[in-house]
């Protein structure tokens, strides 16, 4: 059941994902919330082509694309039509249309492969969140509305136009909708959400166990005369709170405290304390910075605390978790870890390469699952290459762990990619440039290019992946580069390696010392260790 899928989340869907076989939907579709908002509502002309949605490009565009999805919706009738053209009315052909536009079939879908039992969860920020609710009330119905959580992030995002005119916004909205009235749901406590504990339960007892003490007698206005007599040569005025026999049982347990005045208290110890039931507001889940072991510094990265709450609040072990839009895969992680099964889809091989480093750091071989959409074949990556140059660079880097050069299209400067790694006590982290072809046409100067690259870079190896074989001049330009000695390893080592997609797929890597906590593509995932992680690879 573990897969992870390349392609577009609507056609994943509608292939392979089947009516009532998901318990629990996670998804925070791409939105670009930071945008002015006169972007984000200005008039787009209907014919400009539409835009594939990369992995940090995440604003949708009123193209043609989305005028014949939003044709195509209206025409079905029923109340998502009505909605759409309610918002057009509302919002003429901006972004935002396209973005509402977008979203209306993939969430009927995401309800078509919910159980009855199931429930959707779908994070966003105040841009776009009032009007997804809207969407959703017509595609769940406003009775299945169950909340609309608040997440506090606790890091105050400013925008340098608003300081002077506006607060600080700093949280983000998660709207929880059910399938049904049959839906699954457990009430989530914390122990951490109170800073108070140890104010709270102040007193000792002589085992190091932390307790705070509450009265047994009742106050006089709720005397019951009934509940008057003596226990443990105490008499209360107005009566007990419970009966001889619960006393005695809190006797027995230890759980009686006797004040300096003589008079018994009950007994309430830390350890016994559940934790506090949260609410919609939750100010407890801190989101993540760049120095935490957690980040892997994918821009969206959610903590995984986040996708905890929501995985164990509304799933149980062995049920199946769905993220459409799983971007470095903190879903699909968080559910592996806490022992269900999982379903991610992304668009970019960029955010799949990511998860698949992600999930064999964390994991290790253990993790059974399966990649579908991606090339297995070099005429599989012939076909990428030809039909988005962009998508085979990132797929290829995933093959060895690399880091993209730059996040966006643009210049590249002769580098499509990075890998660091650390080699001796100095402290100096040290790098392999990339540079990957998926054209037909291959030549001796790509090499002496690559080495310029190095020279200007200070870099210590630089790799060179191939779609098409090398020619012998480009292999003896690579040679006559000479190598990279490591002296804690004590080896030589390339300093210019030719790699083909065949030899990739075979099995072969670059040839380095290896990455010691350094990051790779992005950064390397923690281990996951514990009773948790030792049973997740029996899931399927």
């Amino acid at each position: 059941m573990n897969t992870l899928y390349y392609g577009d989340n609507l056609d994943i869907l509608q292939r392979y994902v089947k009516d009532e076989s998901v318990d629990l939907v996670y998804l925070d579709p791409p939105f670009n919330s930071n945008a002015n908002y006169n972007v984000l509502f200005a008039q787009k002309d209907g014919a400009q082509s539409s835009a594939q949605i990369q992995a940090f490009e995440d604003t949708w565009q009123w193209d043609q694309n989305a005028i014949q999805t939003y044709t195509r919706e209206v025409e079905k009738g029923g109340p998502v039509a009505d909605a759409l053209r309610a918002f057009n009315l509302i919002l003429g052909d901006s972004n935002m249309m396209a973005y509402l536009t977008m979203m209306a079939p993939r969430l009927q879908e995401l309800r078509r492969v919910l159980k009855p039992t199931g429930s959707l969860y779908l994070h966003c920020d105040p841009t776009a969140s009032h009007y997804l609710k809207v969407l959703l009330d017509m595609v769940f119905g406003a009775e299945n509305f169950r909340n609309e959580i608040v997440w506090k992030r606790n890091f105050t995002k400013k925008g340098s136009q608003y300081e002077m005119t506006r607060f600080a916004n700093n949280a983000d909205v998660i709207l929880f909708y059910s399938r049904s009235d049959e839906a699954f749901f457990k009430t989530v406590k914390v122990k951490n959400f109170d800073q108070d504990l140890e104010k709270k339960y102040n007193l000792i007892d002589d085992k190091g166990r932390r307790f705070k003490s509450e009265p047994l007698e009742l106050p006089h206005m709720m005397a019951r005369p009934n509940l008057v007599f003596e226990f443990m040569g105490y008499t209360p005025t107005w009566g007990w709170m419970m009966s001889r026999e619960k006393l005695e049982d809190l006797a027995k347990n230890e759980k009686i405290y006797f004040t300096s005045s003589g008079k018994p208290r009950r007994k309430n110890y830390l350890d016994d304390y559940s934790g506090t039931e949260i609410d919609n507001i939750w100010i407890d889940v801190h989101p993540l910075g760049q120095k935490q072991s957690e980040s892997l510094g994918y821009p969206t990265q959610k903590p995984e605390a986040l996708l905890e709450r929501i995985i164990n609040a509304s799933s149980n072990p062995g049920d199946v978790v769905l993220d459409p839009f799983c971007g470095c895969g903190t879903a699909i992680a968080a559910a592996q870890k806490l022992g269900r099964k999982w379903i991610g889809i992304d668009i970019t091989h960029l955010a799949i390469g990511l998860i698949k480093r992600r999930m064999e750091d964390a994991f290790g071989d253990a993790l059974k699952y399966e990649v579908i959409g991606e090339p297995t074949t070099v005429e599989g990556a012939r076909t990428l290459a030809e039909q988005d140059k962009y998508q085979f660079q990132w797929w290829a880097l995933g093959l060895v762990g690399a880091r993209p050069a730059d996040q966006k299209k643009g210049a590249d400067h002769g580098i499509d990619g990075r890998l660091y790694f650390h080699d001796d006590n100095s402290g100096k982290t040290k790098q392999v440039i990339l540079s990957v072809k998926g054209g037909q046409h291959v030549n001796v100067s790509h090499i002496r290019d690559l080495k310029g690259v190095l020279e200007r870079e200070k870099a210590e190896i630089g790799v060179y992946i191939s779609l098409e074989e090398a020619t012998k001049p480009m292999r003896a330009e690579a040679a006559e580069a000479g190598f990279y000695h490591s002296d804690t390893w004590n080896r030589d080592y390339p300093k210019v390696q030719i790699l083909t997609i065949a030899e990739l797929l075979d099995g072969r890597q670059i040839d380095m010392p290896p990455i010691q906590q350094v990051s790779n593509t992005f950064k390397r995932a923690k281990r996951e260790k514990g009773k948790d992680a030792d049973q997740l690879g029996l899931l399927d």
